[in-house]
């Protein structure tokens, strides 16, 4: 007999601290983690044994940095892969415009699909490497990306698309402080004259940012 198809798994129920960031937006995060846990896991987009952890280790870590962002602010989420950190932002903060910079299809589709579903109308979905998006040169007012690529590198895709005084949010664990000491001398080329290593949120489970400003991007015209 056969057994039938896989049901797809539930996150786990929000914690007290999630209930306190998300506030009234709260049953839209839920939605968002009983997707990840279902066609999230299915699609490889996360691992398994991420679900137990998806509160504290991705929505609440990745929606730490939406406090930070100025009302009304225009933000590219780089790498967004199933919508870390830039889809979590869009949640907690409708008043500001998400657009999410992913180059895979299969990404893409879950990026759309779970656009569709959560009732996201501050978020667009590009299919895209940043480093080719040249239309979207000084765009925005915040980059964020988690988990994409050194700070080196990463900068070179991301601060680009920043208008002059924007904000590079990269979200980064343990070795951030050498990240951004490794690409000092990169990111004084592409104008960021302001870059410290910050931690947001409880002491107990921080979110730790490198929060790179840029000053005059001149050059990218």
């Amino acid at each position: 007999m056969s057994a039938g198809p896989p049901v797809a798994q539930l996150a786990p129920p929000p914690p007290e601290a999630a209930r306190e960031l998300f506030g009234e937006r709260l049953a839209v995060a839920v939605a968002y983690a009983d997707l990840l846990a279902g066609a999230g896991v299915e699609r490889g987009l996360i691992g398994p044994r991420e679900v137990s952890r998806l509160w504290e280790r991705h929505l609440i870590n990745c929606g730490l940095i939406a406090p930070e962002l100025a009302d009304g602010a225009r933000i590219a989420d780089v790498g967004s892969g199933a919508g870390l950190p830039g889809l979590v932002v869009a949640i907690v903060r409708p008043d500001v415009s998400v657009t999410l910079i992913e180059p895979m299809l299969r990404r893409t589709t879950f990026l759309t699909e779970a656009v569709e579903v959560l009732g996201l109308e501050n978020v667009t979905v590009r299919r895209d490497r940043a480093e080719d998006a040249r239309d979207l040169a000084r765009a925005f007012d915040v980059v964020t990306a988690r988990a994409v690529a050194p700070l080196e590198k990463l900068a070179g895709w991301t601060v680009p698309l920043l208008r002059p005084g924007g904000r590079l949010l990269a979200l980064k664990g343990s070795a951030a402080a050498d990240e951004l000491a490794a690409a000092g001398p990169t990111l004084a080329a592409l104008g960021i004259t302001d870059a410290v290593v910050r931690t947001l949120g409880p002491s107990t489970d921080p979110t730790t940012v490198i929060d790179a400003r840029s000053a005059a991007l001149a050059r990218f015209t």
